[in-house]
């Protein structure tokens, strides 16, 4: 559960109803994997969209541990059904690097793009660019009109940018979560102290999480890049090396340049 409950008021609604802006969203079903390796025993007392246990994911970064990249993604969908797999996508500095990645081993996976409404208009037209370099299917999110309303007018990312971030990212997202039992995201280990501590596979707000770049170094990373001549976000040029919303972004190394001057260090999405 997330540590801090977004409370807004609804413009129309009596001030004495609150509306729980995330919270509420954290439903818990009993779903099971379909396609789960035969040493996996799917629980029915998990909570967990997957139904796995805590020896269920050992059991999967053993199996995942010593794979290639390539090998990870495509074993992904031998264990998994693919409508039950969340891929998201923030077309921030290098999502070129993942992206390649699945349209290569997984050209059906549908990419799940949150738009904050906050974007840099260079993020839009790298969002296109990729999308038709590598014929991806784009679906776009965003948090209902008047709450992402709210936090423009009341410029919530200078006074609470947690609140701010769960309305915009951490809400839309969860409101498609539990209809997947995996969701991937291109987490690497060396962008930040909390990122150096995930496996390839954990648990985490009631769903199974899946980096299959966690251990890639940034030299892998840009090798592949390189190697396979793939376009870099264009604020990258300008310093960016790590690309969030306008207000909250700014040049820096790795990911000093989110929320500069505040202990924030994630949006909340993996935490």
């Amino acid at each position: 559960m997330l540590g801090k409950i977004a409370v807004i008021l609804h413009p129309k609604q009596d001030k004495t109803r609150r509306i729980i802006t995330y919270q509420s969203l954290y439903w818990r079903k009993n779903m099971h994997a379909q396609k789960l390796d035969t040493s996996i025993t799917p629980a029915t007392n998990s909570t967990n969209t997957a139904g796995l246990t805590s020896k269920d994911i050992q059991v999967l970064n053993a199996k995942y541990h010593d794979l290639s990249i390539e090998q990870r993604i495509q074993q992904l969908y031998h264990d998994f059904e693919l409508e039950k797999i969340m891929l998201t996508s923030s077309f921030a500095t290098t999502s070129a690097f993942l992206l390649h990645l699945f349209s290569r081993c997984a050209p059906q996976q549908v990419v799940s793009f949150i738009d904050t409404g906050f974007h840099f208009p260079e993020t839009l037209v790298y969002k296109e660019k990729l999308t038709q370099l590598f014929h991806l299917n784009v679906i776009d999110i965003r948090a209902e009109t008047w709450k992402h309303e709210h936090t423009l007018k009341d410029q919530t990312w200078k006074t609470d940018p947690d609140f701010c971030c769960s309305i915009n990212k951490v809400e839309p997202l969860y409101a498609i979560k539990n209809d997947h039992h995996v969701w991937v995201s291109g987490l690497m280990s060396w962008q930040s102290d909390h990122r150096a501590t995930l496996d390839i596979f954990e648990e985490r707000n009631d769903i199974i999480k899946f980096y299959p770049l966690i251990n890639v170094t940034k030299e892998q990373r840009d090798a592949y890049i390189l190697k396979h001549n793939l376009p870099f976000h264009p604020l990258v040029k300008q310093g960016y090396q790590s690309i969030g919303c306008t207000h909250c972004t700014i040049p820096g190394e790795d990911r000093s340049g989110r929320w500069n001057n505040k202990p924030k260090t994630e949006c909340g999405l993996h935490l």
